[in-house]
């Protein structure tokens, strides 16, 4: 059996301006994900800024940071950092790894992390969503975004650049589980297919997961 390694660091550092390029704008078709995002900002309120997990260039917290949120983004890539400050010189981004976070406890209102935790082997998913929920203030809300499916996907070329990245799928009953273990309340799934021509064709699935203590 071939051994891949898995290196997403390196991965996306490799493709940040074809991302950056075809994914800055994607929330403009996508008004699921506005709804929910709105939906998030509204939750949080006042109760601190809200971080865009594993943000890439910052497409998420862009759009937040546009209707009144406070916001701040971190991703593993120092490439993807650059362009994100690039895009948006008005919005704080710093490199950092979901299970390593460099920020102390109670630090955030909110957390967006879309599609950054199907970089994460199952074996380390509740010690991520444990992660983030340290870095969470008391009633601070997750919004997690997820794809459907069952298994792991690896890519070795991406927009055709080399790369070297593994792609974890998930149910919703499973992720609703690794959510409860690591202590969060799960409040809303919400799933849907994928917009056409927009996304990767692939259905996916979003949990608003509240930190209760």
């Amino acid at each position: 059996m071939i051994q891949h390694k898995h290196d997403p660091q390196g991965s996306y550092d490799r493709i940040v301006e074809e991302y950056a390029e075809k994914c800055f704008h994607e929330l403009e078709h996508k008004p699921k994900d506005r709804e929910l995002l709105d939906r998030l900002a509204t939750e949080v309120k006042s109760l601190g800024p809200i971080c865009d997990m594993g943000c890439g260039p910052g497409e998420v917290a862009r759009y937040l940071k546009d209707r009144g949120a406070d916001v701040l983004g971190v991703d593993i890539s120092p490439g993807m950092i650059e362009k994100a400050r690039q895009l948006n010189p008005d919005i704080a981004f710093q490199a950092g790894d979901m299970l390593r976070l460099d920020a102390a406890d109670h630090s955030w209102g909110g957390i967006a992390a879309f599609y950054s935790i199907i970089h994460i082997p199952q074996g380390k998913v509740v010690e991520a969503l444990r992660e983030l929920r340290r870095v969470l203030k008391p009633n601070g809300m997750l919004l997690l975004a997820i794809h459907l499916g069952n298994g792991v996907q690896h890519m070795d070329e991406w927009w055709g650049k080399p790369v070297s990245v593994d792609f974890y799928f998930f149910t919703s009953g499973d992720m609703k589980g690794y959510l409860a273990t690591a202590g969060f309340e799960v409040e809303d799934v919400i799933e849907r297919e994928p917009y056409p021509e927009v996304e990767y064709q692939g259905p996916r699935a979003y949990f608003f997961a509240r930190k209760r203590l």
